[in-house]
Formats: structure tokens, sequence, C-alpha cells
């Protein structure tokens, strides 16, 4: 049973998106970070990808946690300290992962001995992804043990099957710290839409071990319903999706929490103004560099943002709205198209 009267002395929480501008989750977690910051003050730590000049939001700061990262030194950890530039300016910590992927053979030998994820098939950024996450799992160990939480309360906090390894590597080593895993939307479940199959339409019919297999999944499916089965808490973000959840992965989720974002998101008044114009100049330039044409002085965007997934997030539905709208407006000058 969930205890909701205890207040925990450290949150980790591991996202490939923590100061990483990339998808869903970084507005995800960037805007709920302030409220964590006022209830846990320095409490909450973000943990997230090195990815060197790519970490645009990262203020890094050589004041903060310097005892602990002389001894993640010597742990063999290669971190950067410092904030997360967004309402609240958490503490983030960045880690490089490079250093793992000569070790990951035995890796993931150890972890289907412990566990039985099968990393046999993995390709494409599961490699990344899962040397990534056991690397936020060296992270909370190496800092947990230096601060000596012990009899304290912490939470390790791991969203997306790409941060797997690192709940179960928690789960291996630390099983005095308490996991949450967040599924945003199932691996298989992104597949099956990317490959122009009804998911919802026949959700029942589906399951996932097979989908996985047939849709070349297998790694990223078995790491993703591992982690969900070994977390203390498994969350996700609707109910549709917790249907998807308790459909392909067989295990409902024990709590559903609804995305939502603080007003600080928004800019307002000049600043409003001022990034909207930025954001028109910037797209002016693009356009007439990609149409090789001046463009008039007010013009229309219409545009989208995301990952490419080209069914999933509606590029098709896009492309084809954008061919309509240039066969109804006969008025638009033909080079802009």
């Amino acid at each position: 049973m969930l205890n909701e009267n205890k207040i925990p002395d450290y949150i980790f929480e591991s996202s490939w998106e923590v100061c990483n501008k990339v998808g869903g989750i970084y507005t995800v977690l960037s805007t709920r970070a302030n409220t964590l910051q006022t209830l846990h003050k320095d409490r909450i730590i973000f943990i997230g990808p090195d990815l060197g000049s790519h970490n645009h939001f990262f203020i890094e700061s050589p004041r903060l946690l310097v005892p602990w990262k002389k001894q993640a030194l010597k742990d063999g950890l290669n971190v950067r300290v410092g904030r997360w530039d967004v309402p609240g300016k958490p503490i983030a910590i960045l880690v490089n992962f490079e250093s793992y992927f000569a070790q990951k053979n035995n890796i993931y030998t150890d972890f289907w001995s412990w566990f039985g994820v099968d990393s046999l098939n993995g390709f494409g950024d599961y490699d990344e992804s899962c040397m990534f996450a056991y690397a936020c799992g060296e992270v909370i160990k190496s800092f947990t043990t230096f601060v000596d939480t012990k009899g304290q309360n912490v939470i390790a906090h791991f969203n997306e099957w790409t941060t797997g390894f690192g709940l179960l590597y928690c789960k291996h080593y630390l099983p005095q710290v308490s996991t949450v895993f967040t599924t945003h939307a199932t691996s298989v479940g992104r597949s099956i839409c990317g490959n122009n199959k009804p998911l919802y339409d026949f959700l029942s019919d589906y399951h996932g071990d097979q989908m996985a297999r047939e849709l070349n999944m297998v790694s990223k499916h078995s790491v993703e319903k591992i982690a969900a089965h070994q977390a203390d808490c498994f969350t996700t973000v609707s109910n549709i999706t917790a249907k998807e959840c308790a459909q392909l992965l067989e295990k409902e989720p024990d709590v559903v929490t609804p995305n939502g974002f603080e007003d600080q998101f928004v800019p307002k008044g000049k600043k409003a103004i001022l990034a909207r114009k930025e954001s028109r100049e910037s797209l002016t330039k693009v356009a007439e560099a990609i149409f090789g044409c001046n463009l008039t002085e007010d013009p229309l965007f219409v545009g989208i943002s995301g990952r490419y997934e080209f069914s999933n997030k509606g590029i098709d539905v896009f492309i084809d709205a954008l061919k309509y709208l240039k066969s109804q407006s006969s008025g638009f000058h033909h080079g802009a198209w």
C-alpha cells in the first residue's frame, strides 16, 4: 500500500531529457521542477546525460556538491554539477557514460542473470540508453553512500525505458532506495503506431511480448516491462496509457499522474513579445534559405515540433494539411511552397 505521509529526504530523478530539450518529457520534467524545488529545496536532484555543448539549459557551478564531486572522481565517475536553467533552477548532475561501453557485455550478462533482461537483440539507441541509465545508478550509489543516507527516505525516479537499467541497478545494489518508474508511452505501443497498426482499436488483442518480437523491439520491451514490474511504484501519465501498460506490459500502474505545467512555462508580457519576435525572425531566415526567395513582410508560419516519428507525431497529417491549404489558397506565393 502506498504511504502518502512520508516526506523524502532526497529525490533523484533521471531522464534522457534532463537539460536535453529533445521531446515532450523535457516539458513534463522542467515544468514541475519549480514545485519540487520549493517543496524539497536542493534535495531534488535531476540526473541527465552529459552531451557537452549540447546541454544548452545547464548552468555548471563549481561551488555545488564539491565534497561529493571529489568522491565521485575517486569512484570513477565523470560528472558535471550545476543547475537546470528552468524555473526553480534545481540541482542537475550530468554524467558522462562513454566509459561503460567497454563493460556493456558484462553489464548485460549481469542484468540477464539478475532480472532476465534480454539485451541480446538490442540495437540502435539501446546501448546508449542503457549505459546512460547504468551510470545514473552509479551516481545515486556514490552520492547516497557519501552523504550516508542510512535510515533516510530516498526516492529514485526513472522515466521511460531509456532509464530502466538505472532502476534495476538500484534494485540490486541499493534495495534501501525506493524506486519509481514512469512510462509516458510504452515502447511497443509507439512501435505499433509507428508501423501504421491500429493500437487502441484492437488493444485487447495485442500481446506485448509477441508484438515486441514481430516489431523487433524485444530488448527495449524487455527492460521496460521488467522495470515496471520491479519498481516499488509504477506510474503513467493518463488513463488510456494505463490501459496500454496493463495490456502490453502486463502491469497496471499503481498511480496515474496526469501531465500539467506551471504558469512560468508560458512567457508573458514583454518577454512573450520578444520571444515571438525572435522566433519569427529565425523562422523567416530558415524559410528564405530553404526556398531561395524573400518572404512577404508578415508571412504566415504553420509548424510543428517533436521527435521525427512520422505518424505518431502527426507529421503525415501536417503534410497533408499543407497540401490542402495550398490547394485552397491561390493567393499564396507559390515559391514559398
